[in-house]
């Protein structure tokens, strides 16, 4: 059974402010480059004013991760990310996964509001299969993608902001 994975970002903007920097390839550049990790980059981006998806490797460093973790997956985990949304849709989704580890994380990103608000519900499941350990794992995992999502939201409101 995997483990939920829940997180809500509220952006000071309207929907077209957060839609267009979603749709920006610099404030992908800019968002891995602050709060990516050690040799994040953007795999690919791509966007025909309808359909967009963006593919990335983000990282957390070994020294961040708790020795239960570091034991069983020595080294930084490296998490190649997927999200792709459609502007005549409220939802996006997302996809991910940990080299080198039998970890998936899956959902979907709804984003809702007005002209100076926007919500950003995500939704999703982390599931590892290691026996015995899984559980451990996989609640490590979320409270680390937690705190990503938290930096990605302030770093969103922030580069918005700046534009």
């Amino acid at each position: 059974m995997a483990t939920p994975l829940a997180f809500t970002a509220n952006y000071r903007f309207s929907t077209a402010a957060v839609r267009a920097a979603f749709a920006d390839e610099q404030y992908w550049k800019d968002r891995l480059a602050e709060v990516g990790g050690p040799d994040a980059r953007l795999e690919s981006f791509q966007y025909d004013g309808e359909q967009l998806r963006v593919a990335m490797v983000q990282s957390i460093p070994e020294a961040e991760l708790p020795s239960a973790l570091t034991s069983v997956r020595p080294g930084n985990l490296v998490i190649p990310r997927t999200e792709t949304y459609s502007e005549s849709q409220e939802a996006g989704v997302f996809e991910a996964h940990v080299e080198g580890a039998p970890a998936e994380v899956r959902g979907t990103v709804t984003l809702t509001g007005d002209d100076t608000h926007v919500r950003a519900v995500v939704e999703g499941t982390v599931a590892v299969s290691v026996p015995l350990f899984g559980k451990k794992i996989e609640a490590v995992v979320a409270e680390k993608l937690l705190e990503l999502l938290e930096s990605e939201a302030e770093f969103t409101n922030t580069w918005i902001a700046n534009r």
